[in-house]
């Protein structure tokens, strides 16, 4: 199973519309797939029209007394199954410090493992924050694939992650950043797009272009390419998706 995780430092920059995307386009080939919304948000679950079955103590969770596969619940589209955000995971990150022999066990790695068994991919939306749940999340995916509006300021938070996991010894070069909500009418996209920075070495060539139609997912609850996929942006997303299967070793 290649396990895969979206992630931006700031919110408002595509990350849960990308991994809902991403997730439709995984499933809608056949690949049985299980999105796992750990952001307190709950953006993703909102929008596969899904809630916890009940709210979960994370201490049983991290220590097996709930098996984790008792939070899955399937979605409406074939080959594709969430575990829907629970507002007690707010305190997950004190749970997994107590728990991990202060952070050194990575609990997160061992819950996501059994799901091997059923599914071929496995997609973390993340919460916007550096914390210890974060990072057990950069050390359990496989690859990271980060959002980025072209703006000096939204590259800035990419250098922050990159220096993250430099200073917490992981492999940079997992991360896969991509433009994001491009507006090809502002000078300074149009310039990041020709003329990416060095530093986005690693990064993917397909840009997603803003939108106002990436809205309507709220109004369906549905993920874009579910009722339209002959927009610019839904176009963009399938090549997107294209994109990410050469970087994954099982497809």
């Amino acid at each position: 199973m290649e396990t895969i995780a979206f992630f931006n430092l700031k919110g408002g920059v595509g990350k849960t519309t990308s991994a809902v995307n991403i997730a439709w386009h995984a499933a809608n080939e056949g690949i049985p797939t299980l999105i796992w919304d750990l952001d307190p948000q709950g953006a993703s679950s909102w929008l596969f029209n899904t809630t916890a079955k009940s709210e979960t103590k994370p201490k049983k969770l991290l220590t097996g007394k709930t098996p984790i596969g008792d939070l899955v619940r399937s979605t409406e589209f074939e080959n594709l199954d969430i575990i829907p955000a629970d507002f007690s995971f707010r305190h997950l990150d004190h749970q997994l410090s107590e728990q991990s022999d202060q952070g050194k066990q990575n609990l997160i790695a061992k819950l996501v493992e059994p799901f091997s068994e059923n599914y071929a991919l496995m997609i973390l939306d993340c919460p916007p924050s550096f914390s210890l749940l974060t990072e057990q999340i950069f050390a359990t995916a496989d690859s990271l694939f980060l959002p980025l509006i072209p703006t000096h300021l939204s590259l800035r938070t990419f250098e922050q992650t990159r220096d993250f996991f430099k200073e917490h010894k992981l492999k940079p070069k997992r991360l896969h950043a991509f433009f994001n909500m491009v507006d090809r009418r502002r000078s300074m996209h149009r310039v990041m797009l020709a003329h990416p920075p060095k530093m986005l070495k690693n990064g993917l060539k397909t840009a997603i272009p803003y939108a106002a139609i990436v809205e309507r997912m709220g109004d369906y609850r549905q993920p874009l390419p579910a009722f339209d996929k002959q927009s610019t942006v839904s176009q963009a997303y399938a090549e997107l998706w294209r994109e990410i299967k050469q970087t994954l070793s099982d497809f």
